[in-house]
Parts: structure tokens; C-alpha cells; sequence
């Protein structure tokens, strides 16, 4: 099992945080009756910030897993590639 540093993650973490808060906006927009447009750019963002986060935990992910001194685990390896493959 690959678990992740908490300490490694404060970039996510703060990607995360970001992306709350521009869902928020996005609700907001909506109840606010707002433009299309502006929904739709809004919701991008959130979109690409959750996809940047999923990356970088899948990166860091691999880089516990190679950087690991019993080796690749195969199961690991097995693992992070369907994790990869679920964020394509």
C-alpha cells in the first residue's frame, strides 16, 4: 500500500483548498442567476484544479513507490497505474 506524506501534500492540499472556494463561486454564480459564460469558466477551474491535485497525488504516489528501498512493488506499481488511469 502506498501511503502518502502528509507533508508532501501541502501544495495539494492548498490546490484543494482553492478549488473549494472556487466551487463555492461556482454555486453562487448559479443561485445568483448569473451568465452561462461565467458559470461554464468558473466550473473549468474547478474542473483543472481537481485534475492538477489528482496528479500531483498520484506523482507523489510513484515517487514513494520507486523511491522505496525493499524496490517496486509490483502490487504498488498495479495500483498507482489504475489510479493514473482513472485521472486520464
Amino acid at each position: 500500500m502506498v501511503t502518502l506524506n502528509p507533508d508532501d501534500m501541502t501544495a495539494v492540499v492548498n490546490r484543494l483548498r482553492r478549488a473549494q472556494g472556487q466551487l463555492g463561486g461556482v454555486i453562487r454564480l448559479i443561485e445568483e442567476g448569473r451568465d452561462c459564460k461565467d458559470v461554464v469558466n468558473q466550473l473549468a477551474a474547478v474542473n483543472r484544479a481537481l485534475d492538477r491535485a489528482g496528479f500531483a497525488i498520484v506523482a507523489t504516489g510513484l515517487r514513494e513507490c520507486l523511491s522505496s528501498p525493499d524496490g517496486v512493488n509490483e502490487e504498488d506499481q498495479a495500483t498507482m497505474e489504475k489510479l493514473f488511469l482513472t485521472l486520464a
